[in-house]
């Protein structure tokens, strides 16, 4: 079923089990707007909902391809999602008007970053236009990122790394908006779910940049997926790195599909451990559904993590 049938199906199921006789009696009377239908749409289909909220969710449109950004952002709003993240501002709008945020913004991408001298301008080109809307939109946070190593000794590429954010920092302090430099496992070699030569390949030296800049606004974007196959032992490191995660991504391992138990993690320890640490930002799913029906993905992982 395609999601615009799968929607209006939803809605008229919706409808009935309400009961709404009112519009029978009066024709004139109009159909509730989409947002207020959503609590019943998803109990009609059986997709599940966010009932705790303990968790902020969050969803990433690109895992969802070829799905349009504006169909996803209404699936998320019937999911209860909380955000829509690293999507074009031209959905920002949209996302607000049906009741969610922005978690986090794009930026210049992961073929380039800070660890190579030669691509700070682009990359501060990208920051600051990004940043500025940001601060007009409420958005707090903008992913960036290392690029490749293509050479660089761990010395040379941490130096660059430090002293090229350090350049973009005052302006992002003075916007409100926090820099989280995403670590990216090195070991998969497959399109999307692995970077090679990836320079911030290790939580270590992710966070000992953080640390060295020591600005409040310049921290982690902890991606459970990677940290798992350039580490393992997540819940222990979600406990060591608390004070520099500013935001988390999720997906199974191995194959960066379902978070479900076809796959190594078990993602409600992970939430609760993010609980325990008193994390209170956003849990973006990042994972690629592998099962023909995404939105019933997307409702599953979002079910899992609803602790």
């Amino acid at each position: 079923m395609s999601s615009p049938t799968r929607r209006t199906a939803i809605k008229t199921a919706a409808f009935a089990a309400l009961g709404l006789t009112a519009r029978a009696q009066n024709p004139a009377r109009q159909l509730e707007t989409d947002k207020t239908l959503i609590a019943p749409v998803s109990a009609a289909t059986g997709l599940f909902r966010v009932k705790n909220g303990h968790i902020k969710q969050s969803v990433v449109p690109w895992c969802f391809n070829p799905m349009p950004p504006d169909e996803l952002v209404h699936h998320g709003a019937d999911l209860g999602l909380a955000s829509v993240e690293l999507i074009d501002p031209k959905y920002w709008p949209l996302i607000k008007e049906l009741g969610m945020t922005i978690a986090i913004a794009g930026s210049h991408g992961f073929a380039k970053g800070f660890a190579h001298r030669e691509e700070w301008a682009e990359c501060h080109a990208k920051l600051r236009e990004r940043i500025e809307q940001c601060a007009a939109a409420g958005v707090e946070r903008v992913i960036t990122f290392s690029g490749f190593r293509r050479g660089l000794s761990d010395e040379e590429g941490t130096a660059n790394m430090i002293a090229g954010l350090k350049e973009i920092l005052p302006f992002a302090e003075e916007k409100k908006v926090t820099l989280c430099i995403e670590m990216l496992n090195s070991r998969v070699n497959f399109t999307m779910k692995g970077h090679p030569d990836y320079f911030c390949d290790s939580m270590e030296r992710t966070v000992d940049i953080c640390r060295q800049i020591g600005s409040p606004r310049c921290k982690v974007l902890f991606d459970i997926y990677h940290v798992q196959i350039m580490h393992g032992d997540v819940i222990s490191r979600i406990h060591q790195d608390k004070d520099y995660i500013a935001h988390v991504h999720t997906a199974g391992v191995p194959g960066r599909n379902e978070i479900d138990d076809t796959q190594e993690l078990h993602y409600p320890a992970l939430m609760h451990a993010l609980l325990d640490i008193g994390y209170t930002g956003f849990v973006g799913q990042e994972f690629i559904p592998a099962r023909e029906d995404k939105v019933a993905s997307l409702a599953d992982g979002v079910r899992i993590c609803d602790v």
